[in-house]
């Protein structure tokens, strides 16, 4: 059996011009590699997309790549991640497997208050394959809590779980504010746990469970991860062997200054005295610079023309990160908080409960916000009306709350 296992590949996620289409690049790479590869199937652990209605072109390019999968015989099998998930359930996944380009295995019955799931057999290994849906703020927890796990369990043969979430037992120093759960809170005795959501290439056998593994975004989606990942990849399972299959799209140049005590002038011939003698052809250059200036602000140092040197030296593209930079003329701010998502969940608790509704406790209240903030962040797609727009938003939010808006 050989499969391979794909996550987060966040298509749409970069916004810049010169960088839009670097995720599609990326994604269409790990589907040829898959087809030279000639694996049995493709396991895709959400985050497909960015959003959970994709740009016209993203999509066109995806549903390309399915197709040429599907006329050589290899299946997608797939769950919703927290990006691509949507709270109405209209989502472009739900098209995709329409026109028969893969299958989302998160299928069962909802009976009781208790989640039920099923396992979609893939026809030619005979591999049985089942899991959960990842949502915004890892709200999937509560689908677990209520998940029958005992014919999961105690189903033979080989058996695969995916999922998106965040699991304790496995998160880095580093990654402490990523909301997880428990491993124990998911069934027992699959052979392989086919994770995503989570940014990090990790390979761990847990005792009860099986073998269990994020292979990472198929290309960093930020400025940190292009520092700490430099690139992409993703798993290929071959008879109990897991090797990761790296993604290189453009080469990952940093350039890393402790200004401390330096004036922006100094600053600007550090990073010109790197740079000199150097040429950055298909290169993604990070510039980071850290401490306190000795006099000066950040906004003083002459990165227009850093940037133009760089671009003359055939620099693809330029990124710069200037968070951790303080100067002596100005009081630093700081959020306690290591993540956009950890800053709006301290916000929401400092404040919950000011506002009383019978029948709601603050648990409650809680996830209410975070489902209403999910849709309040969805993005107008391209060629989409203001009032179609509008009226998406109004009918996702009206089922959250359950009133007509």
């Amino acid at each position: 059996m050989k499969f391979a296992h794909i996550a987060d590949s966040h298509i749409g996620s970069w916004r810049d011009p010169k960088l839009r289409d670097i995720s599609t690049i990326a994604f269409n790479k790990a589907m040829d590699k898959c087809i030279e590869e000639n694996v049995d199937f493709i396991l895709i652990c959400g985050d497909l997309f960015n959003t959970s209605l994709p740009r016209i072109d993203n999509l066109k390019t995806v549903v390309g790549k399915f197709k040429e999968l599907k006329d050589k015989n290899i299946p997608v099998y797939i769950i919703p991640g927290s990006h691509d998930f949507s709270p109405s359930g209209k989502t472009m996944l739900d098209v995709l497997e329409e026109a028969g380009l893969f299958v989302n295995v998160v299928k069962g019955e909802e009976a009781d208050g208790k989640i039920k799931l099923n396992f979609t057999i893939d026809k030619k290994t005979g591999a049985k394959i089942t899991g959960m849906l990842g949502k915004r703020y890892s709200l999937e927890k509560e689908y677990y809590k209520n998940l029958i796990t005992e014919n999961l369990e105690n189903e033979p043969g080989f058996k695969i779980f995916m999922l998106h979430s965040g699991i304790d037992e496995l998160k880095h120093e580093d990654m402490q504010a990523i909301i997880s759960q428990p491993i124990s809170l998911l069934p027992k005795n699959f052979d392989y746990y086919a994770a995503g959501h989570v940014h990090v290439v990790e390979d761990r056998t847990m005792e009860g469970y099986g073998r269990v593994a994020y292979p990472g975004p198929l290309f960093p989606n930020s400025f940190s991860e292009l520092e700490k990942l430099e690139r992409g990849g993703f798993y290929i399972y071959e008879d109990n062997k897991l090797r990761w299959e790296p993604i290189q799209v453009y080469n990952i140049f940093k350039i890393i200054i402790d200004c401390n005590g330096l004036d922006p002038e100094q600053v600007y011939d550090k990073i010109i005295n790197e740079i000199k003698d150097k040429e950055f052809i298909n290169s993604i250059v990070l510039i980071r610079l850290f401490g306190s200036l000795g006099s000066g602000k950040p906004t003083d140092i002459d990165f227009k023309e850093i940037f133009s040197q760089l671009y003359g030296k055939s620099a693809y593209f330029v990124m710069k990160n200037t968070n951790a930079l303080t100067t002596k003329e100005f009081e630093e701010i700081k959020i306690d908080a290591k993540s956009v998502e950890d800053a709006e969940t301290s916000i929401i608790k400092e404040h919950l409960g000011q506002v009383k509704v019978k029948g709601m406790d603050t648990h409650k209240e809680e996830s209410l916000i975070k489902e209403l903030m999910s849709i309040l962040s969805t993005e107008k797609q391209e060629g989409e009306r203001v009032n179609d727009f509008d009226g998406r938003i109004k009918e996702d939010a009206s089922k959250i709350l359950k009133v007509d808006l």
